[in-house]
């Protein structure tokens, strides 16, 4: 059976109105005990292969009825074992939102946090770290990027500076547009990293060609970003019913078909998908579950997609 993002919400209904309660959903632990997680190659630490992206959808103001469903949403995905929360400061309020959240579900120790700098200049990219520390109440960062590659040598030996004074564990560089793809990879090849962020989806597979590889190459975790397209694959599927070969990699919903591509490509660490609801969290961890598509597959996926644009 097909169930869509709406049914999921429904189904995640009951572990959100625990949270709400301030119930723990043992629900939700017994689904998934043991979520599929990948090696930090320059580190060998292993993280869920699934995450949070909050660009967007967590930049909401303070009142219960914004914020209370990104509270049980963040509960959630840490009941079912997720730990990468991405965010960044040019994403409005979202740090703000999610350091307070994370401070009253009592779960910084358990989660890895990562965000961004953007700025020209090393006292401006200092002050605007200093500032993310402060929104997300916090004195460590798990991972620090270079966003969009903006003032890339300036920011990278700051944040070499802070990784060795132990306030960041690992570095990387962020892009989402494919313009940006020979710039980045050149910095690849040029700078150690432990991370890089890039878009990938059914809908954009060009990182494949060249991002990819080289960051196995380079020993490079890698994050992936705009994983639905930004919704062009939720809107090409539409109505249709998973089809019936998606059960050879244990896909039960379209969200985790969308994903389990993704996680099929052996260079990929986490896929960071926007995620803002509980139904959304609980669908999208059950794409770290089962079997993931072989290469066999994943070209199956890729053709049956190129036949519905």
């Amino acid at each position: 059976m097909t169930l869509s993002r709406r049914d999921l919400v429904k189904i995640g209904a009951g572990a959100s109105a625990a949270v709400a309660l301030g119930v723990r959903p043992g629900l939700a632990r017994r689904l998934a005990p043991n979520p599929r997680t990948r090696p930090i190659p320059s580190s060998g630490e292993e993280i869920p292969v699934v995450g949070i992206g909050t660009a967007r959808r967590y930049d909401v103001g303070t009142s219960m009825a914004e914020r209370e469903p990104l509270r049980e949403t963040v509960a959630v995905f840490r009941e079912l074992g997720g730990t990468v929360i991405d965010t960044a400061p040019m994403y409005g309020n979202a740090e703000t939102v999610v350091g307070d959240l994370v401070a009253e579900l009592g779960l910084r120790d358990d989660l890895f946090f990562a965000t961004k700098v953007r700025k020209e200049g090393r006292d401006e990219g200092l002050a605007e770290i200093e500032r993310s520390f402060e929104r997300l109440r916090t004195d460590r960062f798990e991972l620090l990027q270079v966003h969009n590659l903006v003032d890339t040598e300036t920011q990278l030996a700051t944040l070499r500076e802070m990784k060795d004074a132990g306030t960041i564990r690992y570095i990387g560089i962020t892009t989402s547009s494919g313009r940006q793809y020979e710039q980045f990879a050149e910095v690849m090849r040029r700078e150690d990293l432990d991370f890089i962020q890039v878009n990938y989806s059914l809908s954009s597979r060009d990182a494949a060609d060249e991002i990819l590889p080289l960051a196995a190459d380079r020993g490079m975790a890698v994050l992936v970003n705009v994983p639905f397209g930004r919704g062009r694959l939720f809107s090409a599927v539409g109505d249709r019913p998973l089809p019936d070969w998606a059960a050879e990699f244990d896909c039960e919903s379209w969200g985790q078909f969308f994903l389990k591509y993704i996680l099929g490509h052996p260079a990929v660490t986490c896929v960071i998908p926007g995620t803002a609801k509980p139904g959304y969290a609980k669908d999208n961890m059950g794409a770290a579950l089962g079997r993931l598509p072989d290469t066999a597959m994943r070209k199956k996926m890729e053709e049956f997609y190129d036949g519905l644009t």
